[in-house]
């Protein structure tokens, strides 16, 4: 690895170059993902989040409210007023709010998540070289830059755990350059960023009492984290909405409950009264399990798997995704798995400077005691193990970039192969130049259903829902339908042959299309490449209604 071979003197500049590549990179692949119609729901839920923010209105969202309790499980209809505070408790995004306000767009905030994950890379490069020597510490940087958990995050919707990395890391270095006050604030600025960032805090605390370096900090911060957690979950998130304990708790920890219902006491109490089951869910899926580790380690050449501080920090994050349910926690291209970093990187930086300690006494030919497993390891300056290293970094951009993070490269790699399913570039943009037209014609304060790759574009408004979808409550407490009605999909008969989601969404969506129009009460404005837009109480164009006639018979056998 040339970092670890190179003139010491040009590390730092190295690490900048690297960091602007990544930086440059992400945010191209970013920007297409979004301006390609790839962008998805939880891009247009944060940022209906952040301009209803900017309008006075905080934490507010008709798009989380679709997804509450009261809609799920109880059949109750949206409402513009809704708190998202009830599913999750994100005050730390308030930080950015005057950034978006300057710059109200959705692409504001997938500029945002990039430079956020970029600088938490500059951040860990300090934090390193409180330890190491440059060569290394740039090194580590290197294997920041290329992880697969890392990258993927990176590469889908903006997400609030996009923080974790920068605030983790500063509170790390703040720590050892014993900067309290700061120390403080990222404390409270981690806790922030969502109901479960105390389990990363957590870590932290438990690390700083085993590790002897600060026990009094470390008791503060595991009662601070673990007492935050326990009032925000039962006592404050309830006041805004029942779907911690209805939904979420459910959803993940459901199975160490009896009923349909659970706060996150009765789950814990769930899982201390049953250790069988506890160490059932731990365990299984074993082999996934396995590999998550592995993808998470690779690449830090698995140096994390020998790390004692990796494990007591990033321990925590990791227990708490084993112990859930759900195949979302095990993907590490998506936002859980950025939880796990900061531990990993900071305990490979305490287990590089032990080794580096060890080579610099063997050097000068003091007598040295390499304990197992480190004893196995070379050290970092040997060519075998910077062989490996490079092969391991290089190794995790491969699975990386095959992996498809959030169908960010579908313009290049295939989603399926039997069946084939691939959507080349050009086609890509000739689809989203025959549906901008379209997107045009909606008014910027119209109420409007979409498709779930239409929301994020359309989502700096107040009333918005994911089609099918069509009735909220508004302002007014009144009941009402959207104006406009605009329904991608292209897309889904692209990958609906070999994705049944896709297949799904398709046979709920053409049917309530047909019971809109047949009825009369909306009217076909324009039908463009599979993408159809009607508005309420509009007559119906002829040769739109003809094209989608037209599009509808080639569904006829999905729908079946």
């Amino acid at each position: 690895m040339i970092f670890l071979s190179g003139n010491k003197n040009s590390s730092l500049h190295d690490v900048m170059k690297v960091a602007a590549v990544f930086f440059v990179l992400c945010l191209l692949l970013t920007l297409h993902r979004y301006y390609s119609l790839y962008a998805t729901y939880d891009q247009g839920i944060f940022n209906q989040l952040f301009w209803n923010g900017s309008h006075g209105r905080l934490f507010e969202s008709s798009l989380s409210s679709a997804l509450s309790t009261n809609v799920v499980h109880q059949n109750q209809l949206p409402e513009v007023s809704y708190y998202r505070l009830g599913q999750h408790f994100t005050p730390a995004l308030m930080l950015w709010l005057p950034i978006y306000s300057l710059f109200p767009s959705p692409v504001t905030l997938t500029v945002l998540q990039v430079t956020l994950i970029t600088a938490a890379g500059l951040v860990l490069y300090a934090l390193a070289r409180h330890y190491l020597e440059p060569r290394l510490s740039a090194a580590i940087v290197v294997s920041y830059y290329c992880a697969n958990a890392v990258i993927g995050p990176t590469l889908g919707n903006f997400h609030d755990v996009s923080q974790i990395p920068l605030f983790v890391f500063t509170l790390l270095l703040a720590m050892e350059k014993r900067w309290w006050p700061l120390f403080g604030i990222l404390a409270t600025l981690i806790l922030a960023v969502r109901e479960d960032g105390g389990v990363v805090l957590f870590g932290v605390g438990v690390y700083l009492i085993f590790s002897r370096r600060y026990p009094r900090t470390g008791w503060a911060v595991c009662i601070l984290s673990f007492g935050y957690m326990l009032v925000l979950t039962n006592l404050i998130m309830p006041l805004f909405s029942a779907d911690i304990s209805q939904r979420f708790m459910i959803e993940r920890f459901g199975q160490y409950a009896d009923g349909d219902e659970a706060s996150t006491l009765e789950i814990i109490w769930g899982m201390v009264s049953n250790p069988g089951r506890l160490l059932a869910e731990l365990l299984t899926p074993f082999f996934a399990k396995i590999r998550y580790l592995l993808g998470q380690w690779l690449p830090l050449a698995l140096v994390p798997a020998f790390a004692p501080a990796s494990w007591t920090i990033a321990g925590f994050p990791l227990l708490k995704l084993f112990l859930a349910k759900g195949e979302s926690v095990l993907a590490i291209n998506i936002r859980y798995a950025m939880t796990v970093v900061p531990g990993l990187f900071y305990g490979a930086i305490l287990w590089w400077a032990d080794r580096q300690k060890e080579e610099a006494r063997i050097r000068k030919g003091e007598q040295t005691v390499l304990r197992f497993p480190s004893a196995m390891f070379p050290f970092p300056s040997s060519a075998k193990f910077r062989r490996f290293w490079t092969f391991c970094i290089c190794l995790s951009l491969f699975f990386t970039f095959t992996s498809n993070p959030n169908r960010t490269f579908s313009f290049i790699l295939p989603d399926a192969i039997e069946p084939w399913v691939q959507v080349p570039l050009i086609r890509q943009w000739q689809h989203v130049f025959q549906v901008r037209p379209l997107l045009a014609k909606i008014p910027a304060d119209a109420s409007v259903a979409a498709t779930n790759t239409i929301v994020p574009i359309l989502s700096s408004r107040r009333e918005i829902l994911r089609f099918p979808m069509l009735e909220l409550r508004n302002d007014a407490r009144e009941t009402v339908k959207m104006e406009y009605v605009i329904a991608d999909m292209w897309q889904l008969q692209q990958y609906q042959a070999a994705f049944r989601r896709e297949r799904g969404q398709l046979q709920a969506i053409v049917p309530q299309i047909d019971r809109l129009t047949n009825s009369g009460e909306y009217g076909i404005v324009d039908f463009q490449d599979g993408a159809i837009l009607m508005r309420k109480g509009a007559v119906s164009n002829s040769a739109s209604t003809a094209a989608w006639a037209s599009f509808r018979r080639e569904l006829k056998p999905i729908l079946k």
